[in-house]
């Protein structure tokens, strides 16, 4: 009896954020059941003490160190959806000597040899396929697709309904928008961002911001650069034209 009773004690877990993003991590490990959420922390002082789904804001991140002792809190997710924020946040819960968890969805479908990092969240649907690698700190949102041997760098945040083809890269820090769509082997610069039911066929250039159909560069470090190499031909083209019609109207 004393063996059934140990066995059914569940690791305590802290959740960081309580924001839309916590609440959908905390329904994952609720549909999980292995751990026992023993409340969130969050910045935001006018939810301390409140209850979000039922499950109490102890307090700030900062008091993380004291919540781990007076709570037993073994272990740990941030549930944040800024990238930099979630990567600096999951640092700390490791340095306060927490491990890393994963929410994983029971409906979600992750291929047997595809590996994964910590503090990964793969909401309802999602869709992991043969031999992808999924970096620490990534969020694979709801109903998102990431194909055969994509690599998903850490702190990354695919958004509900995107679609990856096979072997996509994903850099660290990206961000690929609801519903975007991007084509077999392409690579995705890191920070970069692809806009919602952007359409990516060619290569995204880190600390970028495309959008449409085709995917375009509408914002980036090197934006004046391809401008400028598009632009100079254009105008070359331009001056030809107008020395040819000024031939045309004062012949020799």
């Amino acid at each position: 009896m004393r063996r059934a009773a140990e066995s059914r004690v569940r690791p305590k877990c802290v959740i960081l954020g309580c924001g839309g993003h916590g609440r959908v991590v905390l329904d994952i490990l609720a549909n999980v059941g292995w751990l026992d959420v023993v409340g969130f922390l969050d910045s935001n002082t006018r939810v301390h003490g409140r209850r979000v789904d039922g499950v109490e804001v102890l307090g700030h991140p900062d008091e993380l160190e004291s919540v781990r002792r007076e709570r037993g809190v073994e272990c740990g997710i941030v549930a944040i959806g800024d990238n930099g924020v979630r990567r600096a946040f999951a640092d700390r819960l490791q340095a306060a000597g927490l491990d890393l968890v994963n929410a994983i969805h029971p409906s979600a479908n992750i291929a047997r040899n595809a590996s994964l990092g910590s503090n990964i969240v793969v909401a309802a649907g999602a869709l992991v396929s043969a031999h992808c690698q999924i970096g620490d700190s990534v969020i694979l949102n709801t109903g998102c697709i990431v194909d055969h041997e994509s690599l998903i760098g850490t702190a990354t945040h695919i958004c509900p309904g995107a679609r990856l083809a096979g072997r996509v890269t994903i850099e660290s820090g990206a961000f690929v928008g609801i519903g975007a769509t991007i084509i077999q082997s392409i690579r995705v610069g890191y920070e970069a961002v692809v806009g919602a039911g952007a359409v990516v066929i060619e290569d995204v250039p880190p600390m970028s911001t495309v959008v449409g159909v085709p995917a375009r560069v509408i914002k980036g470090p090197d934006l004046h650069r391809d401008r400028a190499a598009w632009l100079l031909p254009e105008l070359a083209r331009a001056e030809r034209l107008a020395r040819s019609a000024t031939t045309v109207a004062n012949p020799a």
